[in-house]
Order: C-alpha cells, then sequence, then structure tokens
C-alpha cells in the first residue's frame, strides 16, 4: 500500500519542484532589474588635455568619450593621467579601463606594486601611455573610451586628464629627457630609417637610485610597462646610470620598435638596500618619492664594412708574426749556407772570419775541424742568428776551484763504490750538483714522460672544450629567447652582434691566442725535427753538452694557449660567474707548465710527472670554482684556503730543498725536530744549498703574504686571487732562474734579451687594458653596465678586446723566452764543448 501511494503522489512532487524553481528564478530577475535601475551610467564627451574632476560611487558610473585624428606617416601618444584625492582608498579602489579599437587597458587606482618577500607599495597618482593600433589609412579618426567605476559605497574623489604625447616617436641621434616612476612608466615609439639594419638604443641617467629597467618590444598591444610584467617579452636591462641594447631590424617585421623604461618598486635587483620591511603581511608601505629623470638616444650602429674591417684588422696583426717567423727562417737558412761555405773551405777563411775557436771539452784541447761536423754547427747556428762562438773553458764556466769541481766526484770524498753514481741519496743530496747528476735516466724514457704532458692537455683540452661549447651555446640560446640581458655581463656600448652571437667582437679578439698557439708549436716542431737528426747523426754536442732538450711540455704549452683561447672565446659568448673559470682555468695550467718547464731544463730526472701536475692543477681548478661560488664573505672557506695554501708551500719547499729525497710518514715530525736540535740547538750551522734556501725564503714569505691578504682583504674575485698567486710564483722561479745564471758565469744572448724586453713591455701595455674593467661579475647587472665603455679600435674592438690582443702576443713572446733561454743554455755551454757534467745546476 506505502509503494502504491508514493508512485500515485510522484509526479505531483516533480511539477510542484519545478514550480518552485521557476518563481525563485523570476524574484531574483526581479532584484535584479530592481538594483540595476537604481545603477546610474554617465557617458560624457571629453576632450584632450582638459582635467575632469568627479566622485564615483557603486551607485554610478561614468565614460568618458574622446576621438582624434590618427595619421599612417606621424604617430602621435596619448596619455592617461588619474590621481585619487579620497583617503582610505586602497580598501576600495578606483577602476579605470580604456577601450580602444584593438586594445584594452585596464588598472585600478590606488596601484599597489609588489615587492619582495610579497611587500606591497600604494600609488595614488597613475599615468600609463596608450597603445597606439596600427592605420592602414592616409588619415583616420579612431575613438576610446574611459570606463571609471569603483564597489565602494562611499563617493572617491578623483582627477583624470587625456593629454597628446608629441615627442612619442624618437628620432636617429635626438637625445630625449622624460622623468619616469614606477606608476608613471614611458615607452616611445622607434622606427628603423631606410639603410639602417641596426641600432643601439642607450639611456642615461645621472640618479643611480631608483632601480630602473629598459625593455625593447616589438609593437603590439598591450605593451607591458610595469614593474610585475615588463619582462614577459622583448628584450630587458636592468639600469643604474646606463643601459644598452643592440637591436637588429631583422628581430622586428614592423621595421619599429618601442623602447620602454619602468622604474623598480625596490632597489635590490641593482645592488641598492632594502628598507621596509612589513610587520604584517599585508601592511602598506610608502615608497616615497621615486621618480627618476633619464635621457634616451638611439644611434645607428657600424655597418658591415666595420665587420670587415675588424676581422681583416685581427688576422692581419697575427698572420704578420707568421710572416716575420718565415722572413726569420730565411735570414737564417741564408747565414746557415754561409756558414756552411766556410766550414767546407776553411783554408778560405781564417778561426776569426768562422767565428769558431779551439774549444775544450773535458780539460782536453779539441781541434773544431776534426770534432765538430759541419751539420752539428749549422745546426746549432740555424738556431740563433746572433750568437758567435766563444771559446769557454771548464773552470770559468764551472766558476769555483777544483777542490770544489761540479763535474766529478772526487775518490777523496766517496769510497770508491759503484753505487756512488747510482744511489739517488748520494747523487742529489751533494752540495754541489751539476745538470748531469740529475740527467742519468734514459732519454727515450724521459722523452716519453715529457710528450705524456702533450697528449694530457690535449685530451683535457678536448673533453674540456665540448661541454663548455654546449653549456655557453644553451647560454646564448637562453638570452636570446627570454631576451633577459642581465644573464651576460658584456659591454653593452661595444657589443657587436653577429648571427645569434651576441658580442661578436669579444670572441674575434681571441684569435690571437689560437695562431700563435699554433705558430709556437711549429717554431717547437722545427727545433725538435733539428735535435732528432742531430740524435740520428749520433752528434757529441747533441748528446752530451748543454742542457737535455725535451720538447713535450714545449708541445703542452703551445696547446695550453691554444685551448685558452678557445675557451676564452666560449666564456665571451655570455660572460657571468658561474662560466668564468673556462677562462681561467687554463690560465692556471699555463703558469703551472711555464714553472715546470723553467724547471725541468736543469732537473730533467727529478720534474714532476704529467699524471702529478695535472692532478696539482686540477685541484686548483677545483679550489677556483669553490671560491667562486661559496669565497664571497665566507670566512671559514678562506681559512681553510689559507691554510691548505700555507701547507703546500711548505711542503712544496722541502721537495724542492731536498730534490725529493724525504718522505712523509709518520716519522716526519721526529725527524723535523731532531733536524731543529742538531742544526739550531746543539750547533749553530747554515744551510748546505744556500742557493736553494735564498730561493724557498723569499717564496715563502710571498705567499705567505698572499695568504694573509686573501685572509684579511677576502677578495670577491677569487679566481682571479688564484691566478695572481700563480702568476707571482712563476716570476719569482723565473727572476730566480736569470739570477742564478748570470750568478753561474753564464750570459743571456741578444736574442733572449730582446724577447725578454719586448715581453715585459707588451704585458705593461696589456695589463693596463685590463684594468680599465669594463664589466665585473662581482656586482650587479646593473652595477656592472656603469663601468661599460664605446670601442677604442676602429669603432670594433674595445679595451677587453685590446687586452686579448696583447695577452696572447706577450704570453707567445714568454714562450720565446723560454725557448731563447733554451737556445743560449744550449749554445753557450754546447758550443764551448762543455760536458753537463760542468753545467751548474741552477
Amino acid at each position: 500500500m506505502v509503494l502504491r501511494s508514493c508512485c500515485k503522489f510522484g509526479p505531483v512532487l516533480v511539477w510542484f519542484r519545478l514550480g518552485y524553481v521557476v518563481l525563485l528564478w523570476l524574484c531574483v530577475t526581479h532584484l535584479r532589474c530592481a538594483r540595476a535601475e537604481t545603477k546610474t551610467v554617465v557617458q560624457k564627451d571629453a576632450e584632450f588635455d582638459v582635467t575632469y574632476n568627479d566622485t564615483v560611487t557603486s551607485d554610478n558610473q561614468t565614460i568618458y568619450a574622446f576621438n582624434h585624428t590618427v595619421s599612417r606617416n606621424k604617430t602621435e601618444g596619448v596619455r592617461v593621467t588619474v590621481d585619487v584625492l579620497s583617503e582610505g582608498a586602497e580598501s576600495s579602489p578606483i577602476l579605470f579601463v580604456v577601450r580602444q579599437k584593438q586594445a584594452v587597458l585596464s588598472f585600478q587606482v590606488p596601484l599597489i606594486l609588489r615587492g619582495l618577500y610579497q611587500r606591497k607599495y600604494p600609488y595614488a597618482h597613475v599615468g600609463r601611455t596608450l597603445c597606439q593600433p596600427p592605420t592602414r589609412s592616409l588619415t583616420e579618426t579612431q575613438y576610446f573610451f574611459v570606463d571609471v567605476s569603483t564597489l565602494s559605497s562611499l563617493g572617491t574623489h578623483y582627477q583624470l586628464r587625456i593629454s597628446r604625447v608629441d615627442s612619442f616617436t624618437l628620432h636617429t641621434d635626438k637625445k630625449f629627457s622624460f622623468t619616469a616612476s614606477p606608476s608613471q612608466p614611458q615607452y616611445f615609439k622607434y622606427v628603423f630609417p631606410d639603410g639602417v639594419d641596426t641600432v643601439i638604443v642607450k639611456v642615461n641617467s645621472e640618479m643611480t637610485f631608483p632601480c630602473s629597467v629598459m625593455s625593447i618590444q616589438d609593437i603590439q598591444c598591450p605593451v607591458y610597462d610595469l614593474d610585475n610584467n615588463v619582462a614577459f617579452i622583448g628584450m630587458y636591462q636592468t639600469m643604474t646610470k646606463t643601459a644598452a641594447i643592440t637591436v637588429q631590424r631583422k628581430d622586428f617585421p614592423s621595421n619599429s620598435f618601442y623602447v620602454v623604461v619602468v622604474v623598480k618598486t625596490e632597489d635590490e635587483a641593482c645592488g641598492g638596500p632594502l628598507r621596509f620591511y612589513p610587520l604584517r603581511p599585508d601592511e602598506l608601505i610608502d615608497a616615497g618619492n621615486r621618480s627618476k629623470t633619464l635621457d634616451v638616444v638611439v644611434s645607428p650602429a657600424i655597418s658591415s664594412d666595420v665587420y670587415v674591417m675588424g676581422m681583416l684588422f685581427c688576422l692581419g696583426i697575427f698572420l704578420s708574426f707568421y710572416l716575420l717567423t718565415f722572413l726569420v727562417a730565411c735570414v737564417e737558412n741564408k747565414r746557415m749556407h754561409r756558414r756552411r761555405e766556410g766550414l767546407l773551405n776553411p783554408t778560405d777563411m781564417s778561426p776569426a772570419e768562422t767565428g769558431i775557436p779551439a774549444t775544450h771539452y773535458n780539460g782536453t784541447l779539441l781541434d773544431n775541424a776534426s770534432t765538430l761536423s759541419s751539420e752539428a754547427i749549422t745546426d746549432s747556428i740555424a738556431s740563433d742568428a746572433n750568437y758567435g762562438y766563444m771559446e769557454r773553458s771548464l773552470e770559468s764556466v764551472a766558476g769555483r776551484s777544483r777542490q770544489e769541481s761540479l763535474s766529478s766526484i772526487e775518490e777523496d770524498d766517496y769510497d770508491t763504490l759503484a753505487d756512488i753514481d747510482s744511489d739517488k741519496n748520494i747523487v742529489r743530496t751533494k752540495k754541489y750538483l751539476c745538470v748531469s747528476d740529475l740527467a742519468r735516466k734514459d732519454k727515450r724514457v724521459l722523452s716519453k714522460k715529457y710528450q705524456i704532458y702533450f697528449w694530457n692537455i690535449a685530451t683535457i683540452g678536448v673533453f674540456y672544450a665540448l661541454p663548455v661549447i654546449q653549456l655557453v651555446i644553451t647560454y646564448q640560446t637562453v638570452v636570446n629567447v627570454t631576451g633577459n640581458q642581465d644573464i651576460c655581463y658584456y659591454n653593452f656600448l661595444c657589443a657587436h652582434p653577429l648571427g645569434n652571437l651576441s658580442a661578436f667582437n669579444n670572441i674575434l679578439s681571441n684569435l690571437g691566442y689560437v695562431m700563435l698557439g699554433l705558430l709556437f708549436l711549429l717554431i717547437v716542431l722545427q727545433r725538435d725535427v733539428i735535435h732528432s737528426r742531430a740524435l740520428d747523426r749520433n752528434d757529441l754536442n747533441a748528446l752530451e753538452c748543454g742542457i737535455p732538450k725535451h720538447f713535450g711540455l714545449f708541445y703542452a704549452m703551445g696547446t695550453a694557449l691554444m685551448m685558452e683561447g678557445l675557451l676564452s672565446a666560449c666564456y665571451h659568448v655570455c660572460p657571468n660567474y658561474t662560466n668564468f673559470q673556462f677562462d681561467t682555468s687554463f690560465m692556471y695550467m699555463i703558469a703551472g707548465l711555464c714553472v715546470l718547464k723553467l724547471y725541468q731544463k736543469r732537473h730533467p730526472d727529478i720534474n714532476a710527472s704529467a699524471y702529478t701536475a695535472y692532478a696539482c692543477l686540477a685541484a686548483v681548478i677545483f679550489f677556483s670554482v669553490l671560491g667562486v661560488v661559496f669565497g664571497k664573505g665566507n670566512m671559514v672557506f678562506w681559512i681553510v684556503f689559507s691554510v691548505l695554501h700555507i701547507l703546500a708551500t711548505m711542503l712544496l719547499s722541502t721537495q724542492l730543498y731536498y730534490m725529493g729525497r724525504w718522505r712523509l710518514d709518520s716519522g716526519i715530525l721526529r725527524r723535523i725536530v731532531y733536524v731543529i736540535y742538531t742544526d739550531c740547538i746543539r750547533q749553530c750551522s747554515g744551510p748546505m744549498y744556500i742557493d736553494r734556501m735564498v730561493l724557498l725564503v723569499m717564496g715563502n714569505i710571498v705567499n705567505w703574504s698572499l695568504a694573509a691578504y686573501g685572509l684579511l682583504k677576502t677578495p670577491n674575485d677569487f679566481a682571479s686571487y688564484l691566478l695572481a698567486i700563480a702568476i707571482c710564483n712563476l716570476l719569482l722561479y723565473f727572476a730566480f732562474y736569470i739570477i742564478m745564471k748570470l750568478r753561474s758565469g753564464e750570459r743571456i744572448q741578444c736574442m733572449a734579451m730582446v724577447c725578454i724586453l719586448f715581453t715585459a713591455v707588451v704585458w705593461g701595455f696589456a695589463l693596463f687594458f685590463f684594468f680599465q674593467g669594463l664589466s665585473t661579475w662581482q656586482k650587479t647587472p646593473a652595477e656592472s653596465r656603469e663601468h661599460n665603455r664605446d670601442c677604442i679600435v676602429l669603432s670594433f674592438f674595445d679595451d677587453h678586446d685590446i687586452w686579448h690582443f696583447l695577452s696572447s702576443i706577450a704570453m707567445f713572446g714568454s714562450f720565446l723566452v723560454s725557448v731563447c733561454l733554451d737556445i743560449a743554455d744550449q749554445l753557450f755551454i754546447g758550443s764551448s764543448r762543455t760536458s753537463r757534467k760542468a753545467v751548474q745546476l741552477l
């Protein structure tokens, strides 16, 4: 029965519910109509340059109707300026909606802009420029409407003014001044003139703060001209006093673009202080006066002819070194033939004319005609054009009496046992050492040992360069896609784009490292071939006299110079602090290889192996990365690094002083205490190796001073600080080598002296341009741009490019100094037929 009742009354319930819904809908509609009847909408015909004072509430809405005539050949800007005069408007702001033919602009007043940590800054005075839609007609009348409304039941008083911007279009090479603020951004239009494909937009201000942003945007609506949306499209830079963006016609199909300038609500992005900390999350903060006066000027960039001139200039400089080398080789070849003819016809020339007197070899007078072959002499002559053979006896080279001879081991000092000549502890701990004491290993073994330097650095270079190239291409792609030019620290006043590269001139100027590194490899190869031929002839001069010749380190140095050019170019694709190690890694290697080469000249047997050397250099690069990432203001890092620096200096000093004849084990402290007790307390005796001790004491003073400087000053540029340590140690050892060479009675030949002076002068000029500091990633991008400067050479190269030119030449000259010293050592010692047993160890 119950079931039948439900089925009987079911349709009635459905109709009842449907009628209830219809009645409810009619009531809501009636209420809405009644409310609409109470709200008043007023439309007014308005005029330009007239200030309208009015009041708006939730019950009334005002629409201002404007019209103006636009021309296809002339663009005029239209600017809306609004002020809210009522107090407490933040709780119920007024909404302004500007309706145009092809665009809609809306904003509220007071305008609330957000900063970091959700800080809120209200602005009661707002000024916005309307986007100008394009017109196809010669002249056209366009209408736009300004709707004013609010949800506040209380009346809010406001002022509205629409005005024309007569200087809306920028002209080439004409400066225009204006004022902007966070709530009153400015933007202007620029049209490419005929024949100009690239321009540089420069914005300058005498005020460092407030921080601002310059943006380049395409001609489209809407224009993003507020702090919270200016980075949405186009290219943009933060700026304090200066900003510059190079714009190419190919990136803008309309052949025109907008220059947008926005003042930020806070200065932290430009390195300024962050002053306001709200007590409550929703608290509004008064930002104060943040108006900024700026100048904008658009100038044509360089033409394609300047690009060609720049490339030819760069190639011409470094190809001239190839030409000079070729001319020197021709002169040497001509002199070689003359000397050979003189040697083949000794009756036609006197000994004075040949310049080859009788010489001594191990104290025995030898006849040059019977001892020296013509080929050996000409090979030596080909190595140095300005050197004449001079007679030099064993005693003058040794510089000491026969009782303190450096050339042999006396029977009075040692037992006549076979281990005198084989035991390292006996040979290397003599008071007076000569090159033969540290050149006992088989020449073929040493040659392979030092060739590993070249193959290892070539392998390292390949594996290092490939991911670097991939990374910098990604960096450049990100810059081009996002338009964020704060990623890369260019000299924007002299950054010439080519293709997808933003600063082609900074990349091109690194060509010198590669070309001169290759030239150095060719010079070393030529000397290697000459030496190999002499060894094949069993030339006594090449086998037994002078310093041993090994070319592996020379090859490694040339390869490192080429890799430095490649990686420096990669760094300048997008220079910033995250990839600065690309520019410095092989600088550390070059400094280390130069020190090793100087040490190898007189210590071939005990010089570090390639594996040990590159492992140490890898540790240096590792600390360089840590310093760049964590070293800024981190005292813990600086304490750890300074301690490790001092410990490494002490360990290296011990290794050099004892020629590797010591052990780092559990008994090291006991042996140190014993040496101090026997040499300092029990009896006061001086060091056995005075020359070495002087060098090491000076080295420790320099390194301890650098460690103290780093600990006290904590410089921000840790990579450059580390490079300064390497260069100081290289210069110190080079000075010691030269001083000891002169002190031992050897002479610096003319060619070597010319190379030293030339290199020193070039290094001086190079460092002058290096310290100009056109940009620095130690600061914010906006602060870095304050150091930007215009081009100085051919309107294409800036100061840093000149540094690249000069430093590559200076490095090449430094390598030649090492080669010339090698030649001078060989000629001065070898020409006198002085055995390696008489060559002093430096």
